[in-house]
């Protein structure tokens, strides 16, 4: 039985994808600021190396060596470019992007040793499309895509794949806070009609993608940026 960390998986699409693959058989860590209720929880800030390194450390103590990691940690930010602070637009690359460079390479000399590994990070559509007054998080998100690539080039010869996951609209605590705020550019019964399948994602979509690209059966592919987006991004 393998164990998977999966970051930001106290809420939403990460709490989704941690559910899934406890019940596909993996022992399940999941690592995020708050306390998770599937699986080991382990607090840690993504941003912090020192706080991940001892986060993966407890993980391997406690699970064994860590053979799958789902970087589904996320900070949304909506402003608009010319008031984007510097401390803002940091924080929010911190979050998406610096974190998962600092999660793979915590993670990742377990998947080395055994020759056998699997990495998914959650990006975002938003980084085929852009997206107005949320240009630090399509930055950022848009760099996740690319460093997968990039990993996927250097990690396939030692037996890891890397892929990443653009999620669409998906119905989520962050999504239904941004329609608070009058964010999202329109309602989300106004998304639905512009999405091909005529409905929000569900987390459990996302998670369904990860199962099969951490599984077995997808040892060949990799580098693969797969988009589940109802027909949104093509």
């Amino acid at each position: 039985m393998r164990t998977a960390v999966v970051t930001g998986g106290a809420s939403g699409i990460g709490r989704a994808i941690a559910r899934r693959l406890g019940a596909d058989g993996f022992k399940v860590a999941v690592l995020d600021l708050s306390p998770g209720e599937d699986g080991y929880a382990v607090t840690a800030d993504v941003t912090d190396r020192a706080q991940v390194d001892k986060a993966m450390a407890a993980v391997r103590e406690r699970l064994g060596p860590i053979h799958v990691l789902v970087n589904a940690a996320g900070k949304d930010g909506f402003t608009r470019f010319t008031e984007l602070s510097v401390t803002e637009w940091q924080r929010v690359v911190d979050v998406n992007l610096n974190g998962v460079f600092h999660c793979v390479q915590s993670a990742l000399p377990d998947m080395l040793e055994a020759r056998w590994g699997r990495i998914v990070n959650i990006s975002s559509s938003s980084a085929h499309s852009g997206q107005p007054f949320m240009a630090h998080y399509v930055a950022a998100k848009s760099a996740v895509n690319g460093l997968t690539k990039s990993l996927a080039l250097e990690l396939g010869p030692k037996g890891v794949t890397v892929n990443a996951v653009p999620p669409g609209f998906i119905d989520t605590p962050m999504l239904r806070g941004a329609e608070q705020r009058q964010q999202l550019g329109g309602t989300i019964e106004y998304h639905i009609s512009r999405t091909p399948v005529r409905r929000v994602g569900r987390p459990e979509d996302i998670a369904a993608t990860c199962s099969f690209l951490v599984s077995e059966e997808a040892g060949y592919i990799t580098g693969q940026i797969i988009g589940v987006n109802g027909g949104r991004n093509t």
